[in-house]
């Protein structure tokens, strides 16, 4: 698959995967204040709310992990490695995100087995008895999400070692650049 179309691919599973988490966090609020009205005007609270809020705290962060990777929004400790030949510096970012894609992967697959027990056994919140599968399910698919951008990386830094480019940017910061200017 050609760079720029995986680049393509990992951007728009990103941003689907962080409307979903945006809409996580619009549910906590929108649960919390209706607990808070709901708990003062009618003294009925929203029976599991705590659960919930914990739910959809858990997808919204999970779910926004990927964008955050792709946009290189995280922090990153440099300094010796931006002092390295840009070769040099495309080796070791693909060793990097071979090893963090591995872990992401491994991650995102252990839970999906993890979440099939949990569906298998019928285990449901205590309080709301909602069922924990899908939740369980969702993060990984959150987790899958995110090895997809250290992949991406990876193989922009085999096209670097490989001699094809000469860029010092991830394959995900030189197609999200683009798109930011354009939308400007």
């Amino acid at each position: 698959m050609h760079m720029n179309r995986l680049a393509g691919l990992v951007d728009a599973v990103s941003r689907e995967m962080d409307r979903i988490a945006g809409a996580c966090v619009v549910g906590v609020m929108v649960l919390v204040i209706a607990n808070i009205v709901l708990r003062q005007v009618f003294h009925r609270p929203v029976l599991g709310s705590y659960e919930m809020v914990g739910f959809l705290t858990a997808l919204g962060v999970s779910l926004a992990l990927a964008r955050c990777a792709f946009q290189n929004g995280h922090i990153a400790l440099d300094y010796i490695s931006s002092r390295l030949p840009a070769k040099l510096q495309a080796g070791a970012g693909i060793v990097v995100n071979v090893v963090s894609s591995c872990f992401w992967a491994l991650a995102a697959w252990r839970l999906g087995v993890y979440a099939l027990s949990l569906k298998t056994s019928g285990v449901v919140s205590s309080t709301a008895q909602f069922p924990l599968y899908p939740v369980a399910m969702l993060i990984a698919a959150g987790l899958a999400g995110l090895c997809l951008v250290p992949l991406a990386r990876m193989l922009e830094g085999w096209k670097t070692v490989c001699g094809g480019s000469k860029s010092r940017e991830p394959v995900c910061a030189t197609y999200v650049e683009p798109v930011r200017k354009a939308a400007r």
